[in-house]
């Protein structure tokens, strides 16, 4: 049996008039925002760059792959609007997080932009709210870390003042298939009005929901799913090492094993692990399974194998700069393809092709890089020396000034014939050139 507050909330989203508020517009807040507005469902958007609010309030696109068309609707129409006023965080209904949750230097969660975010929705939380935490997290954030923020600020109780619940996002950028509207969304809440709630919002904006008991369920169930990804990548990360000394070609091998219809499924090799999920989620799992003194071996055993491919490719690399250009890798210009964590987006987060520029410059090589969706470096929190490169032109003369290319991430727009034709050496990480059946002497596989 609901609450009379749940109930009016229920009513007022399946009725259309509620309001959303979205804290962040980044990959996650946006499709959200995108998903909502195509419900008929009014949205604020919040976030702290002031310079990304005015350009979404221009309606200009901040995420390449992610159309505008309908934020622009939404702001003629005065359904949509982006705003760092965070005052404004008492007017929408429902509050949903999307705020990053990386590690810090020592691999250790680093929940300061949900507290932030958490402790401002404190001062201006009202009665009847509904607040969701969407940021990948440990098992426990959602209760142990964020109702005490909110209770002890507000003097509020969750279940009976305001609700609380966790949905985690599923967003897969660039992903023309599976887009936020097209994927069921896990929901767990603090309490049964807290699901109902959470329930009924999302029912609202994807294909279906899936209800779990508790907020520590739902954010178990999205490290579920990244560590699976993560283990499986460093086992066919570790197989490549395995074959590739016996002379066979890993690429070849999951061709013919995915034919099996059944007991198998294909997870590809690559120069490292990269975006916001899949290289972190693993870790807030080990941390936190630390405090019930356990210990998660093989899941920081698929880690360690992770974090090592940029090593091992910089280290094929220099063996065959040697080999084939006759140089010390010291006096050899590398051109890296791809700065991008995956193919056809302009998303760097955690990309291996940073860690790939630094090994490169560190062994005093020379290093620069192509990508067509990403024209220069933006700041990270781990690659302050890589800020402001720009991309170099991809061109005949480009390739023929550089010693080596190193293919890090497969872009569609990429002329790969005009690479491999041009270049001195090419080595590819991904499998691309003979995806497309270029060949070479000096083409080679890492």
């Amino acid at each position: 049996m609901t609450s009379p507050s749940a109930r009016r909330f229920i009513e007022r989203v399946q009725g259309r008039t509620a309001t959303i508020g979205i804290v962040g517009l980044g990959y996650v807040g946006i499709p959200l925002a995108v998903a909502a507005l195509r419900r008929g469902i009014k949205v604020i958007g919040f976030d702290i760059d002031q310079n990304r609010v005015d350009k979404i309030n221009a309606g200009t696109a901040t995420i390449k792959h992610i159309p505008m068309d309908l934020v622009v609707e939404g702001i003629k129409a005065g359904r949509f609007v982006a705003t760092s006023d965070f005052d404004r965080m008492s007017e929408p209904d429902a509050l949903l997080i999307a705020v990053p949750t990386p590690l810090s230097r020592h691999r250790e969660p680093d929940l300061s932009y949900v507290v932030k975010t958490t402790e401002a929705i404190a001062k201006r939380l009202r009665p009847g709210q509904l607040i969701v935490l969407e940021s990948t997290t440990y098992p426990g954030t959602t209760d142990e870390l964020m109702r005490p923020i909110l209770e002890q600020a507000t003097g509020l109780k969750s279940g009976k003042d305001f609700f609380l619940a966790y949905s985690p996002e599923r967003e897969d950028p660039g992903n023309a298939q599976f887009g936020t509207s097209d994927i069921p969304k896990v929901v767990g809440g603090d309490g049964a009005d807290a699901l109902a709630m959470a329930d009924a919002l999302y029912s609202a904006l994807v294909v279906r929901t899936v209800p779990v008991s508790s907020t520590a369920t739902a954010e178990a169930v999205k490290l579920t799913e990244n560590i699976f990804r993560a283990v499986n990548i460093a086992l066919v990360n570790e197989l490549k090492q395995v074959y590739a000394a016996m002379g066979i070609d890993i690429w070849e091998v999951i061709e013919a094993a995915k034919t099996k219809p059944f007991g198998y499924m294909p997870f590809y090799p690559g120069p490292g692990l990269g975006g916001h999920c899949i290289p972190i989620d693993p870790f807030y799992l080990s941390w936190k399974a630390r405090e019930f003194d356990i210990s998660t071996r093989f899941i920081e055993l698929a880690g360690q194998v992770n974090t090592e491919m940029p090593y091992r490719v910089i280290d094929r690399l220099a063996e065959l700069v040697d080999r084939h250009l006759h140089k010390s890798f010291s006096d050899t210009r590398v051109l890296v393809l791809g700065i991008a964590y995956k193919k056809n987006i302009e998303d760097m987060r955690e990309s291996p092709a940073l860690k790939l520029m630094e090994l490169i410059e560190s062994r005093g090589a020379q290093a620069a890089y192509h990508d067509p969706h990403v024209p220069e470096i933006t700041p990270t929190r781990k690659h302050g020396s890589l800020e402001a490169r720009r991309s170099v032109d991809l061109t005949p003369e480009t390739l023929a000034s550089f010693d080596a290319v190193l293919i890090a991430t497969d872009h569609d727009e990429v002329d790969y014939a005009l690479v491999v034709r041009q270049a001195k050496l090419v080595v590819d990480t991904r499998n691309i050139c003979a995806r497309l059946g270029l060949d070479g002497a000096h083409l080679f596989k890492a």
